[in-house]
């Protein structure tokens, strides 16, 4: 069979255009670069010479192929050029009315034949074909940056795409080495549409003051094993590109969640866009830099001393209160694991065991570390043994009463001046503290799981909250080897307030059939470097977990968009679950 578009030529040789340029060359395909203007065009080559010439040094191409490579690009700048493609792709700035007048110009002088494609990543796909006679043979081709390195390319279809061409396209897309994603035309396509709305979550996040900077991205980082935090990863792409973006999504979707964020208009207009400048949610050491630098005038906040603590005291004997022990003995800790028997206390120090029998077995722990650990932790069927703990951390099932009830329990044990931390990952922690008659005294300490390896705990004061309690448990995080970060008492905190929306999104883009569950999570994994892709997670989360936050999120809120997918809620009532029932969003019994 024919190799697809065997002569293309690419319109707009930025950073994006060029690349594309030597990505298609590479394939053997003959190109055709299209400047505005002959000065424009020299740059153009040369930015193609530069970056092939860095290749060769970084043996990615030999001097060989960089010389066929090369033979195969030619650029100029007259339009009328792209009459000898097969397939032409349009990458010039992000104005639609650009794009149009460049797509009605095309469809003049392309055959009939000829493909036409737009490499928009939020405009609409649908708007731009109509500039031209021939909606049919047009779609886009997003590419992602840097186009070397970035295996994904979303092919977007409009209602008018035929699937011959979208089919075509995507062929093309695979010779090049790249892997091909269906999308169709909707804001933001499937990464744009989940990522821009989570990073606008983020830096809104930040304008109300609930969270520094750097605690939000070391959150998002440490917390969902993200490659970047999301602001830091807004100052990278550009605070005027997001914002662009977003004011394209906005303009489609009339999601509020796809608002601007006020704070991305006031760094625009102070000229602060994020590293290109050297400065937008974080400063850095010149613009173009990566490296960020203090803010001048930037001083630490002085913290109030903390209280001594050196017995720890942990309620439950599931998963997370197991691993929360072992953290604390691991860390030199005096430890009373309680539960609700003696006979529940004893098994849970036996996994407990288990846990630092593995970690010998893979050398991250002696015997002798193993057997100091396991001799600091004491098994009790009886609460009344945490009388005399500096730290209490409730560790019990996600449920208010339940918690409430233990809370209201231990006010009467515990010690005066013992801290009182609870681990809920979504209920409020002012419920919790109210249940006692002293709500200075309780903190929440929100750890991940698994609690031993996962390095961040969300520490989160109340309106009641002493601030000496805090200052003990941000201390104690440092001492146990977790990195804090430190946020109010709202609902999700900071890490599954970013992170819920999103899979929750994810489920709508399923339920619209816009995309498939695998193309979907390919999609976030190959173009924002996520470990797992939105779908993978809900189901090692658990959809009924997942569901539960969701609900959290929006009664708090009361934002339309974070309302549940109904597809959530109805595998939900299904009892599809996830990876514990065997199945949720995809089949595990059958893996």
């Amino acid at each position: 069979m024919e190799r697809p578009f065997p002569t293309v030529a690419v319109v707009g040789l930025g950073t994006m255009g060029a690349g594309i340029a030597v990505a298609v060359a590479h394939s053997g395909r003959r190109v055709i670069g299209i400047e505005a203007n002959p000065d424009s065009a020299a740059r153009a080559l040369a930015r193609i010479e530069q970056s092939t010439a860095e290749a060769v040094r970084r043996e990615r191409l030999t001097e060989p192929e960089r010389t066929a490579l090369l033979a195969l690009i030619s650029v100029g700048d007259r339009l009328e050029a792209a009459a000898a493609a097969d397939l032409v792709i349009e990458e010039v700035p992000e104005q639609l009315e650009l794009k149009r007048e460049i797509f009605a110009e095309l469809d003049r002088i392309c055959p009939p034949g000829t493909v036409l494609a737009t490499g928009t990543t939020a405009l609409s796909v649908t708007r731009i074909a109509a500039a031209t006679a021939r909606p049919e043979r047009v779609l886009g081709l997003h590419f992602f940056n840097p186009v070397h390195t970035m295996k994904l390319v979303e092919v977007v279809r409009t209602v008018l795409t035929t699937p011959q061409v979208a089919e075509q396209a995507a062929d093309f897309a695979r010779e090049l080495g790249k892997e091909p994603v269906a999308a169709g035309d909707r804001p933001g396509f499937v990464v744009n549409g989940l990522l821009f709305a989570y990073l606008n979550q983020a830096a809104a996040m930040f304008e109300s003051k609930y969270a520094t900077r750097e605690d939000i991205d070391a959150a998002m980082r440490l917390g969902c094993g993200l490659p970047m935090g999301p602001l830091a990863l807004l100052d990278l792409i550009g605070v005027d590109t997001a914002r662009t973006v977003l004011e394209a999504m906005y303009e489609q979707s009339r999601d509020r969640l796809h608002a601007p964020a006020p704070i991305l208009g006031q760094l625009v207009a102070a000229g602060l866009l994020g590293r290109k400048t050297g400065r937008g949610f974080y400063t850095y050491e010149a613009p173009g830099s990566s490296k960020v630098v203090a803010d001048s005038g930037a001083a630490a906040a002085a913290r109030v001393a903390g209280r001594e603590v050196r017995t720890v005291g942990v309620c439950g004997s599931g998963t997370m209160a197991i691993g929360i022990a072992e953290v604390f003995a691991k860390a030199g800790y005096q430890v009373v694991l309680t539960a609700r028997s003696q006979e529940k206390a004893d098994r849970a120090k036996g996994r407990l065991a288990r846990s630092l029998d593995r970690s010998v077995e893979k050398g991250r722990l002696t015997a002798d570390q193993r057997e100091a650990a396991l001799d600091l932790v004491t098994p009790s069927g009886r609460y009344a043994e945490l009388a005399d703990a500096d730290l209490v951390v409730e560790a019990v099932a996600e449920d208010l009463a339940v918690k409430r009830e233990l809370f209201a329990a231990l006010d009467k044990i515990c010690k005066p001046g013992a801290v009182l931390a609870t681990t809920t990952s979504s209920l409020p922690v002012i419920s919790c503290a109210t249940a006692t008659s002293r709500p200075q005294d309780v903190v929440g300490m929100h750890f991940f799981n698994p609690a031993p390896a996962m390095k961040l705990v969300e520490v989160v004061s109340t309106v009641l909250t002493s601030p000496d309690v805090t200052s003990t448990v941000l201390a104690i995080c440092g001492t146990v080897k977790k990195h804090a970060v430190e946020c109010g008492d709202r609902a999700g905190f900071i890490v599954n307030a970013l992170l819920f929306p999103y899979l929750n999104d994810a489920v709508r883009m399923l339920q619209e059939h816009y995309a498939t569950v695998d193309d979907i999570d390919t999609a976030m994994k190959l173009g924002c470097g996520y470990p797992m892709g939105p779908f993978e997670l809900l189901d090692v989360v658990g959809l009924d977990v997942s569901l539960t936050i969701e609900q959290v999120l929006h009664q708090e809120f009361r934002e339309p968009g974070l309302a549940a997918a109904p597809l959530l809620e109805h595998l939900v009532a299904a009892g599809c679950l996830g990876r514990k029932t065997g199945r949720g969003f995809r089949d595990h019994a059958r893996r």
